[in-house]
């Protein structure tokens, strides 16, 4: 397949979560993925992989669980306003047909969108949150000051931070707070077992916890990604009787700290979110907004109600 050829020696701001072996991992036991290539001159210059999804009759494109980022990707060399619009309106017309509904959240490097309002798709910004972790002094000063001076010196005295925490103990954890109130967790254990023994595999994951100093029970949990270019925080959780030790906020700062001198990467990336509560959490450690595009287009007029009345 010549996406996995391009995958295998794509640039460095190529998203990990459209790499062949990422998508393999999100997407088995709930659809399927392929991906469309664009070759110019024998030389490939823009990918699209989509998780195709099936609904009775219905054929649609949507997002898979934990691949935050999915879209065109277009070579570095070819995003310009010449190029990238008649590439985009190319890829656009080798979707496959017959779709009934399209949604996806388009990677960062995707910022001109006109290409797909010309041909009908509708669009919404949403943000992500990113720190550039180049100078971790720079970082601390501009934390909050009570993150700083308050929470972060109270959790220190309270919890250490590990890594290669279990993850039984990571899915437990994560849970625990959606199971107390009456949630079904988001991600299904299953999943994130096949995505974990991926990510091992390619060694860029690390799952740390927040452990009590004097009773050894863990308050919080993160799972940290990466690829050539940024740390991603997947996901986070805490034990919700144990929140108020401050131990979720001390467990990222300890992340930002990794992805500079562990992993040497210059961006953390906080995935978002658009959530009031979580949203301010973001910018607390002084991140700053990334916005992205997600685009969606419904053909089928009946699919639509669907999801109205689903709704």
């Amino acid at each position: 397949m010549l996406y996995r050829q391009f995958c295998q020696s794509a640039p460095a701001d190529f998203p990990l979560f459209m790499q062949d072996w990422y998508l393999d991992a999100v997407c088995a036991g709930d659809g399927a993925w392929d991906a469309v290539v664009l070759e110019k001159a024998g030389q490939v210059v823009a990918v699209w992989p989509y998780f195709l999804k099936k609904k009775g009759w219905w054929r649609y494109v949507a997002m898979p669980p934990l691949a935050r980022l999915m879209g065109p990707y277009v070579l570095p060399e070819w995003r310009n306003l010449r190029k990238e619009p008649a590439l985009m309106e190319e890829l656009i017309g080798l979707l496959p047909p017959e779709l009934a509904a399209f949604e996806q959240d388009f990677p960062y490097t995707v910022s001109n969108w006109l290409p797909f309002y010309w041909k009908g798709f509708a669009q919404t910004t949403r943000y992500s949150y990113i720190l550039k972790v180049g100078d971790l002094e720079k970082v601390w000063k501009n934390m909050a000051a009570d993150y700083r001076n308050q929470k972060i010196p109270k959790a220190q005295q309270q919890v250490e931070i590990k890594t290669d925490c279990p993850l039984s103990e990571f899915i437990r954890v994560h849970n625990s707070g959606f199971e107390r109130k009456g949630m079904r967790p988001p991600v299904a254990t299953e999943l994130l077992n096949r995505l974990d023994a991926a990510l091992a595999e390619h060694r860029q994951r690390e799952i740390f916890m927040a452990v009590d100093r004097h009773t050894g029970a863990i308050h919080s949990v993160g799972y940290l990604i990466w690829d050539a270019r940024s740390a991603y925080l997947l996901m986070a959780g805490d034990v919700p009787e144990l929140r108020a030790s401050g131990a979720g906020i001390l467990l990222i700062r300890e992340m930002i700290r990794y992805t500079n001198e562990v992993l040497q990467l210059p961006v953390f990336d906080f995935l978002g979110s658009m959530i009031q509560p979580v949203e301010r959490v973001r910018r607390q450690f002084g991140a700053v907004q990334q916005p992205y595009f997600r685009l969606r287009k419904e053909w089928s007029a009946v699919f639509r109600l669907g999801k109205k009345l689903l709704r």
